[in-house]
């Protein structure tokens, strides 16, 4: 057998984002964090966007706002494009959960669910696509849920949220192709996160995971290991890279093997 040649093999060198204009959603923790923490250490210049600041000092700029408030958002977006009439990457990482079958859904935990998942990228995408257009380039990376995939047994506003941010990534994605911008998704699966620790508490809540939950329909982790916030954000940093540069309209589910591939 012939040994491998992995000479053209590239690898993100540390300067990879070097000069880039990121603005990142959820940035304050979770996978939104990891991502933005990880542009900046790639050199990137990094403006987090997220409704609750976190006490501590952070390496990036981060900025309030409620997803939920198309007027914020507005606001928001026209402050930045005053300040510099460019963005390279746009990441919606931002999310919430909220649990119960669909007859006992709140109304409140239903608009809640829809507005930061779905409404809140849509207004954010609408303030930005005509500069993407101008500059005729740009790359987006969406961060969704393998949720969106299979139903869920009490998620049924979660699963219906993430569904719709994947169909519309896809259809902005269409409209942005002609005019050299990517834009794709990274679909999670179970991942160490504050969201995650107020479903699963304990480790034996954690194990359940892994081991699957038949009685909701719900397959176990093949890798037999959850998600870190790393694994994700390498997903996200690999799509905004010239390395997936003829990626668009993508779907890159990272769960362990737990939707099976689909």
């Amino acid at each position: 057998m012939l040994p491998l040649d992995l000479s053209g093999v590239r690898s993100m060198p540390q300067e990879e984002f070097a000069g880039k204009r990121v603005l990142v959603t959820g940035a304050a923790s979770g996978i939104g964090r990891c991502v933005a923490e990880r542009f900046h250490a790639y050199g990137a210049e990094v403006i987090g966007l997220d409704l609750n600041l976190p006490d501590e000092r952070i390496s990036y700029r981060l900025l309030p706002l409620d997803l939920r408030d198309p007027v914020q958002v507005e606001a928001v977006s026209l402050r930045l494009q005053e300040e510099c009439q460019r963005l390279d990457v746009l990441v919606n990482a931002a999310g919430i959960l909220r649990l119960g079958a669909a007859e006992s859904l709140s109304d409140a935990d239903w608009h809640d669910c829809l507005g930061v998942n779905v409404s809140g990228p849509f207004y954010l995408l609408r303030q930005w696509i005509s500069l993407f257009k101008r500059q005729r380039h740009g790359v987006v990376v969406t961060v969704a849920s393998n949720a969106a995939h299979v139903p869920r047994v009490g998620m049924a506003a979660y699963c219906a949220s993430k569904a719709a941010l994947v169909s519309l990534s896809h259809c902005v994605g269409l409209e942005l192709a002609p005019y050299g911008v990517r834009c794709n998704v990274v679909s999670p699966g179970s991942t160490v996160t504050p969201m995650l620790d107020a479903m699963c508490p304990t480790p034996a809540d954690r194990q359940r995971l892994l081991d699957g939950l038949p009685e909701l329909y719900k397959l176990g982790i093949p890798l037999g290991k959850l998600a870190t916030t790393e694994d994700i954000a390498e997903a996200v940093l690999f799509l905004a890279s010239e390395r997936a540069g003829h990626i668009t309209l993508q779907d890159m589910v990272v769960d362990g093997g737990a939707t099976l591939g689909a």
